[in-house]
């Protein structure tokens, strides 16, 4: 039996990415038992139709109990008391891990209620789609895409690297990282991209009836794509925006300069540097195609 084994799985909180990691161990055989815990009794039923877990419960402490691995998959404002609710339940020896966009918070706000003994590696799969719920997952969603660990200081060498060949296992890429830059990078990459779309979206349900029915009926360009990143849970962006302020905010304040300044070239006619900034971000793209992340 290969050392990355977990006899007994415990998700707390069991949506899209966290369905998605459960069919992945299922797939891999990495899990034994899988218990997954969820608030609704609808997406415990759905859990058992689908098969995802052995067993379900609605309260995280029993969820933890005899867990080799806790994966935590909720929104990022119910760390703090998870993490207090698992706490006095987790064995020795067990990992706790997660899958939130923000890691600073991890490092502060939960990390700190863990017992001696209890190894916390943080995580971040950048992978996903707009949709949610336990039938939204699948096992694919992690392929060639990055996953990024931000290890606590002094952590335990082992649990990282069997949380790294986890992620591995599904053909995911994985970086570390320190926690405060991987909050910087995702405020670029990540959330203020879905604060924009947030808000153009926003911008076009508060218009007249008569325009607002044409650019539905027209929006088979950039606004559709808009829609699709604006249709992503609410309640776990309004979580990242709110825990991740600092670096949401100075990303902010530059593209709102960089806005001006566009807005000033078209104003003033002046296309050379409307075209040399439009080159610049074509390249980008194809960077990104390049590196498989399109």
């Amino acid at each position: 039996m290969s050392d990355l084994f977990f006899e007994r799985v415990a998700f707390i909180g069991i949506g899209h990415i966290g369905s998605s990691l459960a069919r992945l161990l299922r797939r891999e055989k990495i899990a034994g038992t899988i218990i997954a815990c969820a608030r609704r009794k609808e997406t415990l039923d759905a859990v058992l139709r689908l098969k995802l877990a052995e067993e379900v419960t609605d309260d995280p402490a029993k969820a933890v109990e005899n867990a080799d691995l806790v994966v935590i998959a909720t929104p990022l404002s119910t760390y703090g008391d998870i993490g207090k609710a698992i706490a006095p339940h987790l064995k020795p020896g067990a990992i706790v891990t997660d899958v939130g966009s923000v890691k600073e918070l991890v490092i502060r706000d939960f990390v700190p209620l863990m017992p001696e003994g209890v190894h916390v590696v943080p995580g971040h799969p950048v992978a996903g789609t707009e949709n949610s719920g336990p039938e939204s997952g699948f096992p694919e969603v992690f392929r060639d895409r990055w996953c990024i660990l931000t290890p606590v200081p002094f952590g335990n060498a082992d649990a990282l690297d069997k949380i790294t060949r986890m992620w591995k296992s599904g053909q995911m890429q994985v970086a570390t990282m320190d926690a405060a830059h991987h909050d910087r990078v995702l405020a670029i990459t990540s959330h203020v991209p879905h604060l924009i779309a947030y808000t153009i979206v926003g911008t076009a349900t508060d218009l007249e009836d008569t325009l607002k029915s044409e650019v539905i009926k027209f929006s088979a360009s950039g606004f559709r794509d808009f829609t699709r990143i604006a249709a992503s849970d609410p309640v776990m962006w309004r979580d990242i925006f709110l825990n991740n302020r600092e670096a949401v905010l100075e990303v902010l304040q530059r593209l709102n300069e960089d806005l001006t300044a566009m807005q000033r070239a078209i104003r003033w006619g002046e296309g050379d540097k409307l075209q040399e900034r439009f080159a610049k971000t074509r390249a980008i793209r194809r960077s990104i195609v390049e590196a498989k992340q399109a």
